[in-house]
């Protein structure tokens, strides 16, 4: 009953126009499992549509520079979130993206300093270092604040789902975005599978 009311509170403050609404959590969590092939999957990006979601307080994603390399390889987001994109590494490093989602080109900046990006359209951004090819990330902004990247045995946890059964959909480095229907209200294990 306590979460119900926090939530009508919430509601009631986006409604009256004050400050953006922060989701309160009133849901259940959906636990599934990621595979190609019939393999487990990493770094696959599930979420779940719910109409009229509010934005949810986390904490601020970070996409860093270590050991030339990017981590995550994989970062998922909500739309309107501001990505930390930290150089821990002891040369320069150049962040940029120039092809779906959000563009832009962060220049040349020096270990021990930081740049800030809002990803503010949903949509796919791969992510690049022009000084070192290798690097590759991926930034997923989805207009949900319902999502999880899935771990290295295709594990994943959306949580505090709202009841009911929302559509979802899936996508991964290399394969098409598929989607289905997940319910909050059961204990079944969500399969989202590639051939």
């Amino acid at each position: 009953m306590r979460r119900a009311s926090i939530a009508t509170v919430y509601l009631a403050a986006a409604v009256a126009g004050s400050s953006p609404a922060v989701l309160a959590s009133s849901g259940a969590d959906i636990q599934g499992v990621a595979q190609v092939g019939g393999k487990p999957q990493a770094n696959v990006v599930v979420w779940v549509d719910v109409p009229g979601a509010l934005t949810r307080a986390d904490s601020k994603p970070v996409l860093d520079q270590r050991n030339f390399d990017f981590n995550p390889r994989v970062l998922a987001v909500q739309v309107g979130s501001v990505v930390e994109f930290p150089n821990h590494d002891r040369v320069f490093h150049n962040v940029f993206s120039f092809h779906d989602g959000k563009k832009f080109d962060l220049g040349l900046y020096p270990t021990g300093t930081m740049k800030l990006v809002t990803f503010d359209k949903p949509g796919l951004s791969r992510i690049f270092c022009n000084i070192h090819p290798h690097m590759v990330a991926y930034v997923m902004a989805v207009a949900s604040p319902y999502f999880a990247v899935s771990d290295e045995a295709g594990r994943f946890t959306i949580r505090d789902v709202p009841p009911g059964n929302h559509p979802y959909q899936a996508w991964r480095s290399g394969g098409s975005t598929i989607g289905g229907t997940a319910s909050s209200n059961s204990e079944t294990v969500l399969a989202v599978r590639w051939p």
